[in-house]
This record gives C-alpha cells, structure tokens and sequence, in this order.
C-alpha cells in the first residue's frame, strides 16, 4: 500500500514535524471554525451600518426634498420681490419727476460753497460748516428738507459775514509755529489783525497764521488803530480785495536795504561813489555860499579884505595904482585866473562821478546777465528762481548807476553856474577899475593939455 507524502509550510497553526494527520485535521477544523465566527460577527456588524446608512440616507433625501422646495419657494419669491421692486422703481422715477436735477444741484452747490468756505477768512469764527458741506456733497440720496434749509442758510450766512468786521477769539499760529489764542478783527473776508499784526488763512489746516513778514508800518498802523477801536468808531484799515494776494505781494517785495544787497558789490561801489559826490556838492556849496557872501559884502566896501577872491583882486588894483592901464590889466587878469581854480574845484570829480556811475551800471547789468545765461546753461529755464540773483544785479544796478549819475550831472550844472557868476563878478569888477583907471587917465591928459 503506497504512502501519501503532504508537504506543508512551517506555521504556529500546522502540526510541527513529527505531528499525525489527524491532528493536523483536527487543528485546520479549528481554524476554520474560528474564522466562521468571525466571518459571521463581522457580516452582523455589517448589516447593522447598513441599517445606519439607509436611515442616514433617508433623513439626507428628506432634507434635500425640504432644501429643494425651500429653495423652489426663494426663487418663487425673489421672483415677485424683483418683479415688484421694478414696479416700485418705476413708480418712484415717476413720482421723483425733476427731484433727481435738483438733488444733481444740491450737490453741486454744496461742493461749491464747501471750497468757498475753504478759503473764506470767515471760517476761522464760524468752524464746523464745512463738514456739513462735505457730507452734503458726498450724499447719495435725495436731499431732506433740513438738509436745504441748511444749505440756505450758509449760504445766506456767508453773504452777511462777508460785509461784517467782527472781533473774537481765535487760536492764531505764530512766525515761530507756536499757536496762541488771541483777539482777532476780521474785516469781512479780506483781512484778519491780531496783536498789531496781520494774519493770513490756511485753508489746508482751517487756520489763522501770522505773516511771517509785516507790511510797512503804515498798514501795521492801521491794524494797530483797528484793534483799539470802539464799536461803532470809524477808522482807516488796510483790506485786501484779493484775499492775501495782494497783501502776499506786498509783504513779498524787497525794502531798500535787500535792494542795495540784490545790486552786490557794483552796487556798494555805486552806492560809495554817490555818497562821495554828495559830500563833494555839500562842500562846495557851502564854500561857493560863502565866498559869494563875502564878496557881495566886499563890493559895498571900499577897503579891500583878503578873506575873499574880489578884495584880493582890488588889492592888487590898490597896489598897482601907478602902473599903465595896460600894466594894471594884465596884473588883474593874472589875479583873476589865479582865483578860477578856487572857484571850480571840485566840479571835474563831479562831472566824472556822472560818467563813471551810469558805466558801473552797466558793468553790473553785463555781470547780472552773465550769471544768469550760466544758471540756464546748467539748469535750464524751468525754475525762474534760480535766475532771480542774476536778474536782479543787472537790473539793480543800472538803476543805482542812473540815480547816482542823474543828480551829480545836475550837482555838476548847478554849481559850475555859481562858479561862473563868482568869476563873472570878478571880471566884471576888475573890468570897472581898469575903466576908472583909463578914464582917471585920460582926464588928467586932458588937463595937462
């Protein structure tokens, strides 16, 4: 009888070697049976998730029904909802009419008047409005009927504040950024004064701001009177129509001194110069003054006095009494051109001053202008700034020559005609003696006869 051989992996639920067959059938029977119960607990297990999901899914199909009519309801809805709203909306069109024009106005007045408020002087007193402004432009709906009432009234308040001068209290920022609360006059729109000063409107910060620069004391006068007037007093101000621009303007233009300073060094020595001849002229007036007074006195004396140019001249006639006629002229023309050179000095330094002054002008024009081509050349002509400097010396300095030369040329005139009619009375008088001389003469010739 043959033998069957069965050959099995190595394992802990197969018999080890050396086990009987039937305990290997037994240990597989107990194996399968364990895996049976198993099987079974697990399909259990299985049926029971099933029934789980089945009553899940029957709640989800539920609530997608309830969703879906749910949503099948909101469409209805905003089906009619939308269809009623173009109803309402044709019905409003209807109804606003010409409403929609005025609320297209109503705004467009309410940004007009919030940029006039901006840069109105009134705005200091009365704060606050331009907010209402702003809120009024921005709006998207139909104006309300206090929101017009409001809009009127501002309106109507910034016409009487305009022709107003008002006197409160403001905070008022100083030259050196301190803010400060002072009393402020407010002339309508156009001028605001604070301690004796003027003040200017920022419209960016909806403050009042002292120049940093006063106008002349003139205007600082007025503002002054101004702060101390009672009510009810009338008193000169300074207004400006232009609302700063002028007064910018003003306060903007040099005083003499930046002027000399914008003619640089040409124009000190221009400047140097007219004082130079101004010293010239004062002196020689003074001394062609004196010597015409002292020579008027000596011609209603006899006697000569050698303080003056004529009593040295009818010295010379006393001395040269007995000398020929022809003698005597000679030696008195002799006195006379030794007494001219007194007379003019100072009139060639003059009429040179004239000459050198208006060249100087010049000189600065032609420096001025040389500055200026070499700023275009390396910055162009975008910033007229940049070319002032330049501009100002040669436009400075041509007037500095031309104030200095004009008075000199008539300095010049009129003391060389002073210096004439001295010498003229000196020849004049000198001319009558040679005549008594040559009459003296010709009587005693006569006589002799």
């Amino acid at each position: 009888m043959a033998t069957l051989a069965l050959t099995l992996p190595h394992g802990p639920a197969f018999a080890q070697e050396g086990t009987s067959i039937k305990d290997l059938l037994k240990a597989v029977r107990d194996e399968n049976s364990g895996d049976k119960r198993l099987n079974q607990e697990r399909e259990k297990e299985f049926r029971a998730n099933l029934e789980k999901l089945r009553a899940t899914l029957g709640r989800a199909q539920q609530e997608r029904a309830r969703q879906e009519a749910a949503t099948t309801a909101l469409e209805t809805t905003f089906r009619e909802n939308e269809q009623a709203l173009t109803e309402l909306e044709a019905r409003l069109t209807e109804r606003q009419g010409n409403l929609g024009e005025l609320f297209g106005v109503f705004r467009q007045v309410a940004g007009d008047t919030r940029e006039k408020l901006r840069g109105s002087m009134t705005s200091a007193e009365y704060p606050g409005r331009i907010e209402e402004m702003d809120k009024m432009a921005a709006a998207q709906s139909l104006p309300k009927v206090s929101e017009l009432k409001l809009l009127w009234e501002t309106l109507l308040g910034e016409m009487a504040y305009t022709g107003q001068v008002s006197k409160f209290e403001a905070a008022v920022v100083r030259t050196d950024g301190t803010a400060e609360t002072l009393p402020v006059v407010r002339v309508g729109p156009f001028s605001a004064v604070a301690d004796d000063k003027f003040l200017v409107w920022k419209p960016d910060t909806e403050t009042l701001a002292e120049l940093e620069r006063q106008p002349p004391s003139r205007h600082t006068a007025a503002a002054s009177t101004i702060l101390s007037a009672a009510p009810g007093e009338v008193v000169r101000m300074s207004v400006d129509p232009s609302r700063g621009t002028i007064l910018g303007l003003l306060v903007s233009a040099p005083d003499f001194m930046e002027r000399v300073d914008q003619g640089g060094l040409v124009g000190y020595v221009i400047i140097g110069l007219g004082a130079f001849g101004t010293l010239i002229l004062l002196f020689r007036l003074l001394a062609l003054s004196t010597t015409g007074s002292k020579m008027r006195s000596q011609m209603k004396s006899n006697s000569p006095n050698m303080n003056n140019p004529l009593g040295r001249v009818m010295a010379i006639y006393e001395q040269n009494k007995d000398v020929d006629v022809e003698t005597l002229e000679l030696k008195l023309d002799e006195i006379i051109i030794k007494e001219v050179p007194s007379l003019e000095r100072g009139l060639s330094t003059l009429k040179v001053l004239s000459v050198i002054a208006p060249l100087l002008g010049l000189l600065g024009t032609v420096t001025g202008m040389i500055v200026t081509f070499q700023q275009i050349t390396l910055f162009g002509t975008g910033d007229p700034k940049l070319m002032a400097g330049g501009i100002s010396t040669a436009l400075v300095t041509t007037t500095q020559g031309l104030i200095v030369a004009i008075p000199m040329v008539l300095a010049h005139s009129f003391l060389r005609d002073r210096s004439k009619s001295l010498v003229q009375i000196l020849e004049e008088q000198a001319a009558g003696m040679i005549a008594q001389r040559a009459e003296r003469e010709s009587s005693g010739a006569g006589k002799s006869v």
